[in-house]
């Protein structure tokens, strides 16, 4: 039996799972997919077992990528928050529309839910990471922030589906608000070094109190 070339699976994966974006599961033919990867079907399935493993496994590898480049876009500090918040949904539609309606027609189908339930599992486990990241960027408690990921998220993807605007931006305008009024409240004062004169005394207290 001939070798399978790990980076070879990758980029069919990656062909196969841009012909089924364009096309959807039900107008997506096998012949289809040999033509987006410049082979016959029967190398194609020198790799695959199924025309469903190759719906299961291009969505999940292919979407964890698109997931990827959203965080790689993150926020670098406070001052980045306002460029995020308005520039990646409408990256996210322009970028990855297609890919998001696709991986939704494939995670709400019944065949397929199980599969979804997985992906979206990992995809909780690394936001939780992802807040971590951004709590030392931000000062605010990582979650916090993931309730914010969500809640961003969820408005970037519904704009990418439907290019919605009148629910993306009441959901911006919540975020543009909330980031620093948390990071107000869970600002922490620089401790003060009771070795440095400048450091300023605490204020005295009220009708002598605490004086011996």
């Amino acid at each position: 039996m001939r070798k399978k070339d790990p980076c070879k699976r990758e980029e069919l994966l990656e062909k196969c799972f841009d012909c089924f974006c364009r096309h959807g599961i039900e107008g997506t033919s096998t012949r289809m997919l040999s033509e987006a990867c410049g082979m016959s079907a029967g190398n194609i399935f020198h790799y695959f077992k199924s025309k469903d493993e190759i719906i299961i496994e291009s969505t999940a590898h292919c979407m964890a990528k698109v997931e990827d480049e959203f965080m790689a876009n993150a926020p670098r500090d406070m001052a980045d928050v306002q460029r995020f918040l308005k520039e990646i949904p409408y990256w996210t539609a322009q970028r990855h529309g297609e890919k998001y309606r696709f991986m939704y027609q494939v995670y709400t189908s019944p065949k397929y839910r199980r599969y979804g339930t997985e992906f979206f599992s990992g995809v909780t486990r690394r936001y939780a990471a992802y807040a971590k990241v951004l709590e030392e960027r931000l000062g605010i408690p990582g979650q916090i922030i993931q309730a914010l990921i969500y809640t961003f998220v969820r408005a970037s993807v519904h704009y990418a589906l439907f290019e919605d605007e009148a629910y993306l931006l009441p959901q911006l305008r919540l975020l543009e608000a909330a980031v620093p009024m948390f990071r107000e409240k869970y600002a922490k004062a620089p401790p003060q070094d009771p070795e440095d004169p400048d450091r300023q005394s605490s204020p005295p207290l009220p009708n002598g109190e605490g004086e011996k």
